[in-house]
């Protein structure tokens, strides 16, 4: 059972070296779920005397006022044999068999949390005790309740004492221990009142009675102690504590346990509660208690310590690894935040996420709808055709077919494709950066480092523009190309006209008839259909190869060449992560290894039991 005990002691210590007090955070907290025993009284009750009783040792500072100004852990450890000795758990390699040093340590390590001044503050210390003359226990010496507040103290201390002892009490593994002195009217008690509160029915307190010795003459504290003047779960423990005079003569605890003894079995009051009464029975009770409480808790602590480790390491992986030091390491770290963005534009291309598929609607539907909405009969007109086909004749009118004129009208009706053709490029260049806007959104590792979130999509839309130019230059040509090359067989199975086309002694209007022009607008207007065939295929090849090929490619290529010339401060500019976020990691890191170790303590203390 003193496994048990030695269990809570260590995860308590853990506890503190990982920052886990207990307070309100928005990190997990082990110390809440720990049994605790609590040490509550006002100033001057006798609550310094109870726990030296119980140690058996002078160790705690005295003197006015307040003096327990940062809570107290102190943890028992029975020893076999030996000298006994104290360790801090700020001073770890240090032992202190010179008990008054250990008084004068408690002292200077409150000034070094709070200053010389005489305010409070709620990080504990940590004091462990070995010796044989002690039970396994833990208990926290908490600052006296006090009613006013002194010189040198903010008009807010008496409130601030109460909410720190209420924040320890409150908690349902807290086990209270109320010292109130026995010459005092037990309805004012400090204790009594606070801890009533929070434990209305009495089921997790233990009163204690000090001072029983210094009652006045004719009155006695039986009542009290049998539970008739306020009624606990628990029976009250008296305990007659050591004299200031005692205390100045330096009388060693040995000799106070022996007196008190024989003042409970002697005095005719207490003759009969006698064995259930002094600071050794209340040790012993103390630390029975715990052990059965902690047993209890186990399970449940279990559960809680698995189920949070499981919460914090998924809360470290959305929050991502933490930066590294080397340049070495963080221009490794920026390739692979690279290219864990690469992979999911990708994969948006590639269909394994949603988006790629707008590329197709564009060679599907744009393009196509844009080509036949394209004005041929413009270029065509009976007016415009008779126009171009006697500006090329120039003076002297065509023999036999108007090759110039056929040229001039398919060249002047192809140009108005690279409309559509441009606009299918830049489409297809719009769907491409809000793949990238989606993909940078979607790389988590991103989000932390707005330098290198702006520098990646900076550099992406800069290869895409690239692009872009790149795909209108090779669109465009493949119009260009149908212009200055005829497909000749076309013409070749053409009917051939028999008929010189008129005149040469008419006006240059009247040259050709209607219905010959007629025919000329027909057969251009056929070639061009199949020229428009043609490049409804050609051009989102073209697309495809310069944009969407490339962009898989070499999207980033340009920026991997340049971050490795960069040196290591400006790549860790890049690296610019939230101090929120990098403070966050660090805490969950701390938080993480502390339940780890627990887990490991609760269940090699499971597994022996």
């Amino acid at each position: 059972m003193e496994n048990l005990i030695n269990l809570v002691n260590k995860l308590q210590r853990a506890c503190t070296a990982l920052g886990d007090f207990g307070e309100g955070s928005s990190l997990p907290t082990l110390w809440d779920a720990l049994p605790t025993i609590a040490v509550v009284g006002g100033q001057s009750s006798g609550k310094s005397s109870v726990l030296e009783s119980v140690v058996g040792k002078d160790f705690l500072p005295r003197g006015s006022g307040i003096v327990t100004r940062r809570p107290l852990v102190l943890q028992l450890h029975r020893i076999d044999d030996g000298r006994e000795y104290a360790e801090f758990a700020h001073q770890p390699r240090k032992r202190y068999t010179d008990f008054g040093a250990v008084r004068k340590e408690i002292a200077d390590e409150t000034d070094r949390e709070t200053g010389r001044s005489k305010q409070i503050s709620s990080v504990p210390i940590y004091l462990s005790i070995y010796s044989p003359n002690v039970v396994n226990l833990t208990l926290i010496d908490l600052p006296g309740l006090t009613k006013v507040a002194v010189e040198g103290q903010s008009e807010s201390i008496v409130a601030d004492i109460e909410n720190m002892v209420r924040s320890y009490i409150e908690k349902p593994n807290c086990i209270i221990l109320a010292v109130s002195p026995a010459n005092q009217d037990l309805a004012t008690s400090d204790a009594i009142k606070i801890a009533r509160e929070v434990d209305p029915q009495g089921e997790r307190t233990f009163g204690v009675l000090t001072k029983i010795d210094l009652m006045d003459k004719g009155t006695d504290a039986v009542d009290m102690l049998e539970g008739r003047s306020y009624k606990l779960k628990f029976p009250w423990i008296g305990v007659v504590n050591r004299s200031q005079a005692d205390i100045n003569k330096s009388v060693d605890m040995i000799a106070a346990r022996k007196r008190e003894r024989e003042y409970f079995s002697t005095t005719p009051e207490y003759k009969h509660l006698a064995s259930k009464m002094g600071s050794e029975h209340l040790g012993k009770v103390l630390s029975k208690h715990l052990e059965t409480v902690i047993k209890s808790r186990i399970p449940g602590l279990q559960s809680l310590i698995n189920k949070t480790i499981v919460e914090l390491e998924s809360e470290l992986s959305r929050l991502g690894k933490p930066i590294a030091t080397d340049a070495g390491g963080k221009l490794y770290m920026i390739m692979e935040i690279c290219r864990a963005f690469d992979q999911t534009f990708k994969e948006h291309l590639d269909g394994i996420r949603p988006g790629g598929d707008k590329v197709y609607g564009v060679f599907d539907n744009q393009l196509p709808a844009a080509l036949k909405r394209l004005q041929f009969d413009k270029q065509l007109s009976m007016e415009n055709v008779r126009k171009l086909i006697t500006e090329a004749d120039g003076y002297q009118p065509h023999l036999i077919a108007p090759e110039q004129g056929y040229r001039r009208l398919i060249e002047s009706t192809l140009i108005t494709i690279k409309g559509p053709a441009e606009a299918a490029v830049d489409t297809v260049h719009s769907i491409l950066k809000d793949l990238v806007h989606k993909s940078i959104n979607e790389t988590a590792e991103l989000k932390q480092y707005p330098s290198l979130r702006a520098e990646v999509m900076n550099a992406a839309c800069d290869s895409l523009d690239k692009m872009r130019n790149e795909s209108k230059r090779a669109t465009i040509q493949l119009v260009d190309m149908e212009c200055s090359y005829l497909t000749v067989d076309f013409f070749r199975k053409l009917p051939q006209d028999i008929e010189k086309g008129g005149n040469p002694t008419h006006s240059i209007f009247d040259r050709y008839n209607d219905s010959y022009l007629r025919r000329i607008g027909s057969n251009v207007l056929s070639y061009i259909h199949m020229v428009v065939g043609t490049l409804r295929h050609s051009i989102p090849k073209s697309v495809v190869y310069c944009q969407v090929r490339e962009a898989k490619r070499s999207l980033l290529d340009h920026f991997f060449t340049e971050l490795g010339a960069k040196e290591g401060k400006q790549l860790a500019k890049l690296l610019d992560e939230d101090p929120a976020i990098m403070q966050r990691r660090m805490d969950l890191a701390k938080r993480l290894e502390l339940y780890k170790s627990a887990q490991a303590e609760v269940d090699a203390v499971a597994w022996a039991k």
